[in-house]
């Protein structure tokens, strides 16, 4: 309970989602794995938000895909604005960007690194940030306060891929689905 007894909302953001408010009763909460949060907030006008965006941008082309957090990072900021946030007064606590499995891609990595850069070239200071590692995050974002509960929901040791045993070579013409 919060406020003069009125009970707090938890709202979900999802994957490609971002959520605004400046209810002090709202929480925002998401769970991470190599995606990123970026959790925003004006102190000043009690605005806050949050994303989530699973890759950083489409490699140089033009998307207006909510996947890529080059989208929903504008987004975010332009929602906080039309609350009454000033870009100026901006504060941001980025999370996520584990590696989940290894021997793949770390676009985990990237999606951390994406966030920091975006914040630095806006001119926005990161407060907090919990990036990479090998465990997913569950948040808690009081959009008004600031405020980020974080809680590591599993550790899995990082998963070697390796290659199948006994797989024939491209091309080859002998298919097993099933062995006795």
């Amino acid at each position: 309970m919060t406020g003069t007894g009125s009970k707090e909302v938890m709202i979900i953001v999802s994957q490609g989602e971002i959520k605004t408010s400046s209810d002090p009763n709202h929480r925002l909460g998401t769970v991470l794995g190599s995606c990123v949060a970026v959790c925003m907030y004006d102190p000043f006008s009690k605005v806050g938000g949050m994303n989530h965006f699973l890759l950083p941008d489409k490699k140089g082309q033009p998307s207006d895909d909510l996947r890529y957090g080059v989208n929903l990072m504008e987004l975010l900021i332009n929602g906080l604005l039309q609350r009454g946030a000033k870009k100026h007064r901006l504060e941001a606590k980025v999370f996520g960007g584990a590696r989940m499995l290894k021997g793949t891609h770390d676009i985990g990595r990237e999606n951390g690194e994406f966030a920091l850069k975006f914040l630095q070239t806006e001119g926005i200071p990161c407060r907090a940030q919990s990036l990479g590692g090998t465990a997913a995050r569950r948040l808690q974002f009081s959009p008004t306060t600031g405020q980020v509960r974080q809680r590591q929901v599993f550790d899995i040791h990082s998963i070697e891929l390796q290659q199948p045993q006994n797989v024939p070579p491209p091309g080859a013409s002998e298919v097993e689905f099933f062995s006795s």
